[in-house]
């Protein structure tokens, strides 16, 4: 080959190369469905519904996969392990943030959240626990979506009994009506504690098992003065302050004095199970459990069923403690899901997407629709639910919070319920192995000795 034709050869490959790159292309195929993995329960159905609208607006199919409670974790922790994209976005526990930000399994939001205005439409209180880690960072994981808070159900018939009232108020000094504080709430339980008419004053949550008795007793705790850590995350000298140990106190008296027989390992099930039966005056649970109470096929005292929010401790402040989730989107996703999702979300987010969501059932936490008269008067227990929302603070949302919680499970157990040992000592316990455990995974920011 001469040298000329050979030029000619290298440049006709050169050409055709270029073309070849030139070539636009080939498009993308749309994301024509999603997939949002949660629990088994009430609220996932009404998402589901929900979806169809998203479906005849953006022409994305979205099927809501259930899991049971028991094997939720499980099933999303294997996924994260494998890096799978069986599903899209998860709405997960708030305590999975920690993990699932640390070790790369969620998408982070903050940009998202901040260009869209989405972090504005919702509580501050949601914001922190269900999106934001670490706690203070103003970075975000999670969009919230179900808010859920521990409040107190009650028999108004017995509240507003004539004859009730003027027993209390001989008894007691003061009007019978919604207990503004702990202390109050004490006094009406021993009040309505009525062994011969099988009648106690509260169903309070005990159960050893996952969370129960720690969401219980952190209602009363912060009210008190008590808080898992300090400023530092250092829990000694905040878990087992004066006020933390005299909430322990109290949280075991109310149980000792005026909960009903069998309650000593119970949560939400249960105590719904008892005030429907009639046994107690009123009774502690998460607001998503609430319906039921609400309804006369479920619960013969519907109609005279009331709700209030957590009562204040000796500080003068009241907590509720914090149940919930927030939509999170897959981080092993291609880049063309994770805008799709995104997309899914912006929609969910939008005020009118969230009046809806609160018309069928779940609970928004877009701060406009809880103001709404519209969300305050389509369920009696909504009011308390809106109080609820602004006064929410959660447990331990750091990668090691399941040996935190293991560790407050049974320790509060064995005194609240067994009756073993001292309150302080308890408290004392829990400070010193949570010490040890923040400690071995760097997170006392300012450990001292």
């Amino acid at each position: 080959m001469s040298k000329k034709l050979h030029v000619l050869v290298v440049l006709a490959l050169l050409v055709g190369l270029v073309g070849a790159f030139a070539q636009p292309a080939a498009a993308q195929q749309p994301v024509k469905e999603l997939t949002i993995l949660w629990a088994e329960w009430d609220p996932a159905t009404y998402l589901a519904e929900l979806m169809k609208d998203y479906e005849k607006e953006a022409g994305v199919k979205v099927t809501v996969k259930q899991e049971p409670w028991g094997s939720f974790l499980d099933v999303v922790s294997k996924e994260w392990a494998a890096k799978g994209t069986a599903f899209d976005l998860v709405v997960g526990d708030s305590q999975w943030l920690g993990q699932a930000a640390s070790e790369g399994h969620y998408v982070e939001l903050t940009d998202f959240l901040t260009e869209t205005g989405l972090k504005d439409t919702v509580t501050e209180a949601t914001l922190k626990y269900y999106a934001e880690y670490p706690t203070g960072s103003g970075r975000y994981w999670a969009f919230p979506t179900e808010g859920d808070a521990n409040g107190m159900a009650y028999r108004k018939d017995l509240f507003e009994d004539p004859d009730e009232m003027a027993a209390f108020k001989e008894k007691y000094g003061y009007d019978l009506g919604v207990p503004k504080t702990w202390a109050e709430l004490m006094d009406i339980a021993k009040f309505f504690t009525r062994p011969d008419e099988n009648l106690y004053g509260v169903a309070i949550y005990t159960q050893k098992d996952y969370d129960a008795i720690t969401m219980g007793f952190q209602n009363v705790m912060w009210g008190f003065g008590g808080e898992w850590a300090d400023e530092n995350n250092d829990p000694r000298g905040a878990i087992n302050n004066e006020g933390a140990v005299q909430a322990l106190e109290f949280y075991r008296e109310l149980w000792t004095c005026c909960a009903p027989p069998g309650s000593s390992n119970i949560f939400f099930p249960e105590v719904n199970n008892y005030f429907i039966s009639g046994q107690v005056a009123m009774g502690m649970n998460y607001f998503a459990f609430f319906p039921a109470l609400a309804n006369p096929a479920t619960n013969p005292y519907a109609e005279s069923t009331g709700y209030f929010a957590m009562p204040a401790g000796p500080t003068g402040e009241r907590f509720a403690a914090l149940g919930g989730q927030g939509m999170s989107i897959n981080a092993y996703l291609p880049p063309e899901r994770i805008e799709a999702a995104k997309g899914l979300i912006k929609w969910f987010g939008r005020e009118d997407v969230q009046a809806k969501w609160a018309q069928l059932g779940g609970y928004t936490c877009n701060k406009k629709v809880l103001a709404s008269p519209e969300f305050l008067e389509v369920a009696p227990f909504n009011a308390a639910f809106a109080e609820s929302m602004e006064m929410v603070k959660d447990f331990w949302n750091v990668p090691v919070y399941a040996q935190l919680l293991e560790v407050a499970q049974r320790e509060l157990h064995t005194y609240v319920v067994g009756g073993e040992g001292t309150a302080k000592e308890t408290l004392d316990r829990i400070a010193e192995e949570h010490y040890k455990i923040l400690s071995a995974a760097g997170l006392i920011k300012e450990a001292t000795q």
